[in-house]
């Protein structure tokens, strides 16, 4: 999707890009092959071809920053696939709510084979550098919570990677509710031990911890892994559901979404029905 991408470029909005995808410029190199569609302005072409070069030399060069800088928000979910190889699955837990008073306390990370869980007065502090090869990050409502938290925490740590913050694009795809909620809509099972466990949960079972009961904190870091995972199969929901829109659907304006996610919520759920068997 990302070579089929133009409203990272200065001047391109999503009309402009729907029009050079109705014209029959899909992809980056059908713009550079054909002649400049008509109602384009010279100025604009030129701008356009400019930034195109840019662009195919940064993905070539896995350049992940560019594209973080460039693409707006909403649209990080289009990179997903082309930098899906230097990914970060990321869910946070912590003593609570403010930013300003409450600490993390358990950093579950994975990279889509990889699982591993940072714990605070145990490893916590070694997150950092496993993030450093990471050029993809996936939460769940990380914009507003995990990452202001860990710049908390970390204040030199490079956050810089392409953020697909899933609740955005799920949001869009007509998805509503909280990460267990839409799990629930889509299929995605929890374990028998987590099942019903939330947030405030998370938050008891740290303290458990915090006064002796080893058996919170493995409770705990099952959880959060859950968490961790169970992005997987939603970003794929998101990147498939989005995408189909984009370029079978044209402009991707809400009211137009709910009806096409079906298929995928079908898929996800069969994914996570294997993944249980296996």
């Amino acid at each position: 999707m990302l070579r089929e991408t133009f409203v990272h470029i200065p001047g391109v909005g999503y009309r402009t890009e729907e029009r050079l995808w109705r014209s029959g410029i899909r992809t980056w190199d059908d713009f550079s092959e054909t002649s400049r569609p008509r109602r384009l302005p010279a100025r604009v072409a030129h701008r356009i071809a400019d930034e195109i070069g840019r662009s195919d030399e940064a993905l070539r060069r896995r350049r992940h920053r560019y594209f973080a800088r460039n693409l707006p928000s909403r649209d990080h979910w289009r990179a997903w696939p082309e930098f899906g190889d230097a990914v970060a699955y990321l869910d946070i837990e912590t003593t609570g709510l403010s930013l300003g008073r409450d600490a993390i306390t358990v950093v579950g990370v994975y990279d889509g084979s990889a699982r591993r869980s940072y714990i605070q007065g145990d490893d916590l502090e070694e997150l950092p550098s496993a993030l450093e090869h990471a050029k993809l990050l996936v939460t769940f409502n990380g914009s507003r919570f995990d990452v202001p938290f860990l710049r908390k925490a970390f204040p030199r740590m490079r956050l810089d990677q392409i953020h697909l913050d899933l609740v955005h694009p799920l949001r869009r795809l007509g998805f509503v509710g909280g990460l267990k909620a839409i799990e629930s809509q889509v299929g995605i099972l929890r374990s028998e031990e987590t099942t019903g466990l939330g947030g405030f949960d998370a938050v008891r079972l740290w303290r458990a911890h915090d006064e002796g009961d080893d058996d919170a904190l493995d409770l705990l870091l099952r959880y959060n892994m859950e968490d961790v995972v169970n992005l997987e199969p939603l970003a794929e929901l998101a990147y498939e559901g989005l995408r189909s829109l984009c370029l079978d659907g044209g402009f991707v304006t809400a009211d137009r979404l709910p009806n096409r996610t079906g298929q995928a919520s079908r898929d996800v759920r069969k994914k996570s029905e294997r993944s249980g068997a296996s």
